[in-house]
């Protein structure tokens, strides 16, 4: 039987190991979710409102500890990791607060005086397989909207991350969600993809790789089931001449740096206006010089490592790749230590075409700068990517940033700010990014029968 290890990348110490599931545990897991969901999608949406609340309450409540099971697992710092437990606590009390509302009946009033109406029903079992970037947020926002419809919710949580998983369930379970509402799988990526073969399984929400989305997408289409992707990003930060660049400089690191660089929609490519590229690198070093390196648990450090020593092995060769391409180091980019997880950020100019970091998603702490002649040209290489989840616009023009924005293809624009989620706000790509929505009611609505009742 496959294990399932814990390792602190920190230090490299094993923390746990687990056995994965055994088919007989799976189908136990599968079977309570099904007995689950007909008595749950029944309950109203003031209880399932309480339990919710109930969960968030339980995350303040134990949000240090779990904090530091963040920091352990991914090595992300340990003021992150709090932010993230309170983003958790945000999503949860907004869809307790909001489901009853997106999910009310609309009524449709038709030109024959006739009358029909659209309820949201839930599907039944939805497969969450998560990543381990943000190994608490990713799940609550898929479970919170997922649970609130009435669907029960198994979750499939990146390999090395199998604590956070199994803590998820425990919060839900102590909070007094039914057993079987949110079950944690420790099972690999194939049994993962062959649960959608599995008729019980409604539909499956993917956040991840593009190889990892591509083969869940394929099983879920082979089997008629609903799927949603949010998959990578090599998310345009555009600044134009007339930007306030103290400003976009410090969001621009911050941007860049949050989990280390290992978020989906952090700024990997920096396009500038020629007009002030120069003075803008000058600040965004600056900013970037003041960031503290440490230990995931120095309340001081502002970053400490990746999540895993294959993960900086990796990035080091799409940065010598790039490099041996053409393109120019202005900090860092020196190798890291053979086995070990910590990565020094870098900086790279002169970017030529072809090269990983004008192509491809590099997934930690590499800033890419591009120098263009004008606004046009920002959008024109903004838009050269087969990603499309965010951008950030930087101008004093806001009537003009908005009409620009409306040009650039990516889920979302935002406007002389980073990009961040938000509950209130609908999240997803296009192009390689993905498709659907999570947060908002769009999200609520992906895993949902909205059910046409024409009335007569």
């Amino acid at each position: 039987m496959s294990l399932i290890r814990s390792i602190d990348p920190w230090t490299g110490e094993l923390l746990k190991e687990f056995s994965a599931l055994s088919p007989q545990e799976i189908e136990t897991y599968l079977n309570r979710a099904e007995q689950t969901f007909s008595s749950w999608r029944e309950l109203p949406y003031t209880e399932k409102a309480a339990l919710m609340r109930r969960v968030a309450a339980l995350l303040l409540e134990k949000k240090e500890p779990l904090a530091r099971l963040i920091s352990q697992e991914v090595g992300k710092v340990i003021q992150e990791s709090r932010a993230e437990i309170e983003k958790c606590v945000w999503v949860c009390n907004f869809y307790a607060d909001q489901a009853a509302s997106f999910l009310a009946a609309e009524e449709i009033l038709l030109p024959d005086s006739k009358r029909a109406k659209v309820i949201f029903q839930p599907l039944g079992i939805i497969l969450g397989v998560m990543p381990w970037n943000f190994p608490f947020w990713q799940v609550f926002r898929f479970a919170a909207p997922t649970l609130m419809a009435g669907n029960v919710a198994l979750l499939k949580h990146a390999s090395n991350v199998p604590q956070c998983g199994l803590a998820i369930q425990d919060i839900f379970e102590a909070a007094g969600f039914p057993k079987g509402c949110f079950q944690s799988l420790l099972i690999d990526g194939p049994r993962a993809t062959a649960l959608l073969e599995d008729p019980r399984v409604k539909g499956v929400s993917l956040t991840g790789s593009e190889r990892a989305g591509v083969s869940v997408a394929s099983a879920a289409g082979k089997n008629l089931k609903k799927s949603l992707l949010e998959l990578g990003g090599s998310d345009p930060f555009i600044v134009l001449a007339d930007a306030d660049l103290p400003k976009a400089a410090a969001a621009a690191v911050k941007s860049r740096m949050i989990n280390f660089g290992q978020s989906c929609i952090a700024a990997k490519r920096f396009i500038i206006e020629d007009a002030v590229y120069h003075e803008f690198v000058a600040l965004f070093l600056q900013e970037l010089k003041i960031l503290k390196p440490g230990s995931p648990m120095d309340e001081d450090a502002s970053y400490a490592c990746m999540a895993r020593p294959d993960l900086a092995a990796e990035l080091y060769k799409q940065v010598r790749e790039t490099v041996a391409l053409g393109a120019r180091i202005l900090v860092g980019g020196n190798a890291p230590e053979s086995g070990s997880a910590c990565f020094e950020p870098t900086v790279l100019e002169n970017i030529p075409k072809g090269s990983p970091a004008y192509s491809e998603e590099l997934f930690g702490p590499i800033a890419s700068l591009f120098k263009v002649a004008s606004a046009e040209e920002a959008i024109a290489l903004a838009n050269a990517t087969e990603f499309g989840l965010g951008a950030s616009l930087w101008t004093a023009d806001l009537t003009r940033g908005a009409a620009l924005a409306a040009n650039l293809e990516s889920g979302a624009v935002f406007l002389n700010t980073l990009v961040a989620s938000h509950p209130m706000l609908p999240f997803g790509g296009i192009k390689k990014s993905g498709y659907g929505r999570e947060l908002s009611k769009q999200g609520i609505l992906e895993f949902v029968n909205q059910k046409t009742v024409y009335l007569g």
